[in-house]
């Protein structure tokens, strides 16, 4: 992730470092969860996957809105 990384992009690094799963991963299962509300992916992350609620609303910020976000770099 470069410097000026901002929004839920800013968290991916971590999010991949504490769980293991390379972003695209956590998109993917979003998308074949069917789910497509915020606050119902929200909580599906939590309680299905473990994560914490900032790491799950980066992503689902993310999963909902790609492109107000910059993609994240994996240069």
């Amino acid at each position: 992730m470069n410097a000026q990384s901002k929004g839920p992009t800013s968290y991916f690094p971590a999010i991949e470092q504490k769980y293991g799963r390379p972003i695209a991963d956590w998109l993917s299962d979003m998308k074949a969860s069917g789910l497509t509300g915020h606050k119902a992916l929200v909580d599906w992350l939590k309680s299905e996957h473990g994560l914490g609620h900032g790491h799950a609303t980066a992503l689902t910020s993310y999963h909902l809105n790609p492109g107000k976000w910059p993609a994240p770099d994996r240069a």
